[in-house]
């Protein structure tokens, strides 16, 4: 086996980014989660809908994978362990905010390739897209505030 390369810390990658959270119940269950917000060197801050498979597989296992491909050659696995840090989001009951503690940055850029825009996708409900902007405004505050 071969050495995978990691980074030290968390590179910055653009608010409209889409990642991929991947679960396990064992299997992998993988879905898309918009607008992950960097906390730190090794902390990243998602909302997720509390009804979500997704939500109640990291209370049961919290290891946790997070794929993020955006803008500015993000390309990256971040592995580690993840924690419901708020059952209810402030004007957003139906979302939790969850932590993830990074242990292992995996670093997917490629010499040959460079991750331009990453994975996009557009809105369609004006009120979705306040509700989600809210909702990572209200992750950014708190990202401050634990430094």
């Amino acid at each position: 086996m071969t050495d995978h390369p990691e980074l030290d810390v968390l590179p910055v990658w653009p608010q409209e980014t889409i990642a991929v959270l991947v679960t396990t119940d064992p299997a992998p269950h993988a879905i898309p989660v918009s607008w992950p917000v960097r906390a730190g060197d090794r902390r990243i801050l998602i909302s997720l809908r509390t009804n979500r498979g997704s939500l109640a597989r990291l209370r049961e296992r919290p290891e946790v994978a997070l794929l993020i491909l955006g803008g500015g050659n993000v390309a990256l696995s971040a592995r580690g362990r993840a924690s419901v840090i708020a059952e209810q989001m402030p004007e957003a009951e139906d979302y939790a905010a969850v932590r993830i503690d990074v242990d292992v940055i995996d670093d997917h850029r490629q010499s040959a390739f460079a991750v331009d825009r990453g994975i996009q996708r557009t809105v369609l409900d004006d009120t979705e897209l306040r509700a989600l902007e809210g909702r990572v405004e209200t992750l950014r505050t708190w990202a401050e505030q634990q430094h």
